[in-house]
């Protein structure tokens, strides 16, 4: 058997799943699939402050800029928390961008939507309850996002 159809092999995992499934060895599908019942009890448990710890750490390993956390409790039903952060350059932002959605993936078995990480101005990740918007610092200097969220005095105050 060759390394790369061995289901501890990552993407290769869903091609020996299918392979065994065909075979009619079933009893090796069901152990392949038990790193994923694993991620989605540890999802069912996941807490938005996890979640938005787990944002933050990673924005933090990349070198993140001027990381604002924004709680939305109250304010929308879209999520709970919304972190706005800047990167120095496209490269730099569609990286962090990229890193945080592999993170979260490998951590909780999470399956973010990304949008933006081709151009690399403006990168938003949906993680749930944790929104997460990557910038160049010019693109978020014009949008001026966090302030339509943060309240009256703290927006001022920054």
């Amino acid at each position: 058997m060759l390394f790369s159809n061995h289901p501890a092999s990552g993407s290769s995992r869903r091609a020996y799943q299918e392979d065994k499934v065909l075979t009619g060895q079933t009893h090796a599908v069901a152990q392949t699939t038990a790193p994923r019942a694993a991620a989605a009890t540890q999802t069912d448990t996941l807490t938005s402050e996890t979640l938005l710890e787990r944002v933050l750490h990673s924005l933090d390993d990349d070198k993140a800029e001027e990381v604002v956390q924004i709680s939305l409790r109250g304010k929308s039903s879209i999520a709970d928390y919304m972190v706005v952060a800047s990167g120095r350059s496209s490269r730099q932002v569609s990286a962090m961008s990229e890193h945080l959605v592999d993170r979260l993936k490998q951590d909780f078995g999470l399956s973010c939507k990304i949008e933006g990480k081709d151009t690399g101005d403006w990168v938003l990740i949906d993680a749930g309850d944790v929104i997460v918007h990557v910038f160049r610092p010019e693109v978020r200097e014009f949008y001026q996002l966090e302030k339509m969220w943060m309240p009256t005095g703290a927006a001022a105050a920054q």
